[in-house]
């Protein structure tokens, strides 16, 4: 009998008043052609907003996208909700402009991932792909 595994299920989200949302959608497709559930929040969601479908919809991941140049204050109040809300394996990757000397920083602060414009996205799948052999 073949065992049968449950696809990744991934939130991704557009927090802030960053408006520009035509990479986070070719990214939610490239992950739904690679077999994993994805959840689309769509543009200006709150962290409170992202933790709390993360929890409803019981997602492996959430990849936010940041462009507004708020990812140090966005990315670690999503971690300290998800800390708060018993959900620190939920993994938190994400992408956007990120200058170099805040890579290493959001790292640290626990973000397992980040791509910035033009990464390929098949690292980005192979990235995601990569969570529950991690897990």
């Amino acid at each position: 009998m073949a065992v049968t595994t449950q696809p990744l299920r991934i939130l991704i989200g557009k927090v802030g008043l960053d408006g520009h949302d035509r990479g986070v959608k070719l990214i939610a497709r490239a992950l739904r052609d690679a077999g994993m559930e994805v959840i689309y929040t769509g543009l200006h969601q709150t962290p409170e907003q992202i933790v709390a479908a993360a929890i409803q919809e019981d997602v492996d991941a959430i990849g936010l996208s940041i462009l507004s140049g708020a990812h140090n204050t966005l990315f670690r109040r999503v971690l300290e909700l998800l800390n708060e809300q018993n959900a620190g394996d939920i993994v938190l990757f994400g992408g956007g402009i990120i200058p170099d000397d805040d890579l290493p920083v959001l790292k640290a602060a626990g973000v397992k991932a980040l791509f910035r414009p033009g990464a390929p996205m098949h690292e980005i799948v192979a990235f995601v792909e990569g969570i529950k052999a991690r897990g």
